[in-house]
């Protein structure tokens, strides 16, 4: 892994200190929402650059499952220096194969997933990180754009 550290530095993004973000949950990456933001955070973590930001979160996790990618395989071939492109091509041979149409359905779902949906748990702990970390006077119905608000993509 030390012998590719260098690779990954290039390719990561710097997630302290608020320089840069890791890209929104709603943006594909191998026709999966979260994935891009998933290895974003993963290489980030790799180099310590992470900051705030937790590679294998439940976010991260949300996608894993469904995808049912091992979190430690995928971090390893992450860990090799791996471009997007190569890390698309790895979780397509390593997802659980499912139609274009299912995976669409899946990132439709999530994209329109509202507050309201999310369980009561993570409802609870949105509703403090919200209040927190959000803009004041900014209404939140969508659990994507509390990501987006945040890094101010909306």
């Amino acid at each position: 892994m030390k012998e590719h550290l260098e690779t990954v530095e290039l390719l990561a993004r710097d997630l302290r200190d608020g320089k840069e973000f890791p890209r929104s949950p709603r943006e594909t990456l191998a026709g999966y929402v979260l994935a891009a933001r998933a290895l974003d955070k993963c290489r980030a973590d790799l180099v310590g650059w992470e900051g705030e930001y937790h590679s294998n979160c439940p976010l991260d996790q949300t996608w894993l499952r469904f995808a049912e990618i091992d979190y430690g395989a995928y971090r390893l071939f992450v860990a090799t220096g791996a471009t997007d492109g190569e890390v698309a091509e790895w979780i397509a041979k390593h997802a659980k194969k499912r139609s274009r149409a299912e995976i669409v359905v899946w990132n439709n779902r999530l994209r329109d997933q509202r507050l309201s949906d999310l369980s009561p748990e993570l409802q609870e702990m949105m509703e403090d990180y919200i209040a927190a970390s959000l803009p004041r006077n900014r209404v939140v119905y969508h659990w994507f754009d509390v990501y987006d608000l945040e890094e101010e993509r909306l």
